[in-house]
């Protein structure tokens, strides 16, 4: 009986070491694993040390602790990626927040720019109805008129055929008179013209001489050179010629004239006067290198209708 007593001691003794053994494990896996806290393996080691050598193996605590640092790397590379990754789903969501925000703003733009076109639209459509309407009343204010004016003037011609006969035949006889004018006024032209060129016969008109001259010589010295230089003939046995009076025409200098004022030259004798302006048609005149021209002095409408006569000439010859 005593035996068989002790027996079931023995066994529940063994039972309590087992269980507190298992316990002791147990809390020093889950002290490595979660807290790092190895207080209770401490204390559970001072209570039976003799027991916990002989049961634990002596690499298991270091193997504790390796599991236990590689959790620890573990958790902090966990955490080190997540929080990578979650920065990284920041920036994108910060990005796509101001992509949207820009695709925002610019619809906000477009959305503004389309109701200020729909605006502008609006205005001009207003406004167009406006004119459409202005020009309309317009139109029917320039209707009324010219139908008044219309009117008006169906009343005038009703008066002035009244008055036609008596009109045409005063007409008649108003271009007879204007007829009669206008003759009377092209024989004093060409009478005026004719006396005009008298008076010129004893001109001549040197063209083409340089202004310059002028200041170093007068232009009566100037005309005895040119006589001299070209025609030596013609001098009379005191080696000069007689002019009545010379002068540049116009009178008046003129700064945007780009050529030489023409010299009029009055001669006291005529034939001296054309046998100078002869010696001219045969050849060119020059005076210290520079070519000067000879002509008679005429009216500026006989030149024309010189020119004009020179021109029909060319035509009919075919020279033009």
């Amino acid at each position: 009986m005593r035996g068989a007593r002790a027996q079931p001691n023995t066994g529940s003794k063994e039972g309590v070491n087992s269980s507190k053994q298992q316990k002791k494990k147990k809390e020093i896996t889950i002290d490595s694993f979660c807290t790092g806290n190895e207080q209770r393996a401490n204390e559970t080691e001072e209570e039976d040390p003799a027991k916990e050598k002989s049961e634990i193996p002596a690499n298991w605590i270091q193997a504790l602790e390796e599991l236990k640092m590689q959790f620890k790397t573990q958790l902090r590379e966990a955490e080190d990626n997540w929080e990578k990754n979650l920065k990284t789903k920041i920036s994108h969501l910060e990005t796509e927040n101001s992509v949207l925000k820009a695709k925002i703003n610019q619809l906000e733009n477009e959305a503004k720019e389309m109701k200020d076109e729909a605006k502008q639209m609006k205005d001009k459509v207003k406004k167009m109805k406006d004119d459409l309407q202005r020009n309309s009343d317009q139109k029917e204010k320039d209707d009324q008129k010219t139908k008044d004016e219309i009117q008006s003037l169906r009343t005038r011609i009703q008066q002035l055929e009244s008055s036609n006969l008596t009109r045409q035949q005063d007409t008649i006889k108003q271009n007879k008179k204007n007829e009669k004018i206008e003759e009377d006024m092209k024989h004093l032209i060409h009478k005026t013209e004719d006396l005009e060129n008298r008076s010129r016969r004893d001109n001549l008109r040197i063209i083409g001489l340089p202004e310059d001259h002028d200041k170093r010589k007068s232009l009566d010295i100037i005309l005895q050179e040119i006589i001299k230089e070209n025609c030596p003939e013609i001098l009379e046995q005191e080696g000069k010629v007689e002019i009545d009076r010379i002068h540049r025409s116009p009178p008046v200098l003129n700064p945007q004239m780009t050529t030489p004022r023409n010299v009029i030259a009055k001669f006291k004798n005529y034939q001296t006067k054309e046998k100078i302006l002869q010696a001219a048609k045969k050849k060119s005149f020059r005076y210290q290198g520079t070519t000067v021209r000879i002509t008679q002095d005429l009216t500026a409408s006989t030149l024309k209708k010189k020119k004009g006569m020179e021109y029909d000439i060319q035509e009919s010859k075919g020279t033009r």
